[in-house]
């Protein structure tokens, strides 16, 4: 993974920005905070910081994932946000491009994820040692091999819509830990953070962004 890192050389897509928040597209291909060495240094963390100084990390989307990502602009915002995130207050949802045509409407995965240690980053299934993991799924359209998908993760574990799909039988199409053979021949992991809701930090009002599906 680490040696053929590119990352897109896109200005910043501000999609909010207030005293307390800071709201991006994420393009795909950009890993969320530096990776280890020097060649992983470039992430939408330091370019963010770049242009906002006070910015600070609240959560993370996986280098191939676009969509929306929330930064804090003070302590208290990123504790607040932090807390909404570690007691699942906030909603999330994805659009996704998977291998198969869906037959049922919509459904729930529930399967314990743990790291796969000798192939990490990877995730796996594990019933025992496992942290659970929930996630909602909605077929959007279905035809040509594919569907598209919205998916609602309830918890926020690594990979856990990459592993979830790829368990019921529909990797999300490109991606290069988990679809195999044609599924993995795309140009990019067709997964987009299409929507996220939070409190926000000055008054608890809820709030919700959104950035367009791009595929």
């Amino acid at each position: 993974m680490s040696d053929d890192y590119t990352p897109p050389d896109s200005p910043l897509d501000v999609l909010h920005h207030d005293h307390e928040l800071l709201v991006l597209n994420k393009p795909p291909g950009l890993l969320s905070v530096p990776g280890k060495g020097e060649h992983l240094s470039d992430c939408l963390l330091a370019r963010v910081q770049a242009a906002f100084p006070e910015a600070l990390l609240v959560h993370r989307l996986d280098r191939d994932t676009s969509g929306v990502m929330v930064f804090a602009l003070t302590p208290h915002a990123q504790r607040h946000l932090g807390l909404q995130f570690e007691h699942r207050r906030t909603k999330k949802q994805y659009v996704a491009r998977v291998w198969g045509e869906m037959a049922e409407a919509e459904g729930v995965v529930d399967l314990p994820l743990i790291v796969d240690w000798p192939n990490r980053p990877l995730q796996m299934v594990d019933h025992e040692a496992g942290k659970p993991a929930v996630t909602r799924w909605k077929r959007l359209k279905a035809g040509g091999g594919e569907s598209r998908v919205r998916l609602m993760p309830e918890t926020g574990r690594s990979h856990q819509l990459r592993v979830h799909m790829r368990e019921i039988g529909h990797p999300i199409l490109g991606d290069p830990f988990y679809a195999q053979g044609p599924a993995r021949d795309f140009p990019r992991l067709m997964l987009h953070a299409e929507m996220l809701r939070v409190l926000h930090p000055d008054g608890g009002k809820g709030v919700s962004f959104r950035a367009k599906v791009p595929f």
